[in-house]
């Protein structure tokens, strides 16, 4: 019983997280651009399905006043397409701002396109990658999803299928994520990754968690 009332707390706290943000991204007009100066790494922000970069906003503030430049991939508006599609547009804007020794920060669906575009044609442009709450092995759950944008996490998507397989970018990536999260039963372990589990639960909250931006500054020495 106590563990039962932990969870639906976990639950109802990552949901109250969750409203508000998607709130505030609703009305949230700052110019992105604002935060693209700094003189450490570059870092570009992946938000997760049905996100936009502002609900992301407080880690994307703080990881600015730590010196970073923050970008963001306009072309994803609330990243509902294929992660193929998304790694596509990752890829060209790593090529077109130029960047180099990038620090990928994704939240959930986000590090699957991160994944990809660091194993494309432009993946030598991206130091590492911290992913948050990343669904790398799938979720039972999106099989009984209505929404073919949510069934495309299903174990046996064929994208996510071949996503596993390829194994390359695995080292270069930090997979931060909380020991219980009611979008990703199996978790969000990555094999030949740094696994990072949190003593917390929720799905949308833990980016505000202070071991992201911990695991950050190691990526950023």
């Amino acid at each position: 019983m106590k563990r039962l009332l932990r969870r639906a707390g976990w639950w109802i706290r990552d949901y109250a997280y969750a409203i508000a943000w998607q709130a505030r991204a609703a009305v949230d007009r700052t110019d992105p651009a604002s935060f693209a100066d700094g003189s450490r790494a570059p870092i570009i922000v992946l938000p997760g399905v049905y996100e936009t970069w502002q609900f992301m906003r407080p880690l994307v503030a703080a990881m600015h006043e730590l010196g970073h430049p923050v970008h963001v991939v306009k072309a994803l508006h609330r990243n509902r397409r294929p992660i193929v599609e998304l790694a596509k547009d990752v890829t060209a804007f790593l090529a077109e701002a130029d960047l180099r020794d990038a620090i990928i920060v994704a939240h959930s669906k986000g590090g699957l396109a991160g994944k990809l575009a660091m194993a494309g044609p432009e993946g030598t442009r991206v130091r590492s990658m911290l992913a948050i709450a990343t669904p790398f092995g799938g979720s039972r759950y999106a099989r009984i999803m209505p929404w073919r944008t949510l069934r495309a996490f299903s174990p046996l998507d064929p994208d996510i299928i071949e996503l596993a397989r390829q194994q390359e970018a695995n080292a270069r990536i930090v997979s931060v994520y909380p020991r219980f999260d009611p979008h990703i039963p199996e978790g969000s372990e990555l094999p030949g990754a740094k696994n990072v589990p949190l003593d917390a639960g929720g799905h949308f909250w833990v980016l505000e968690h202070p071991r992201v931006l911990a695991e950050l500054a190691e990526l950023a020495d």
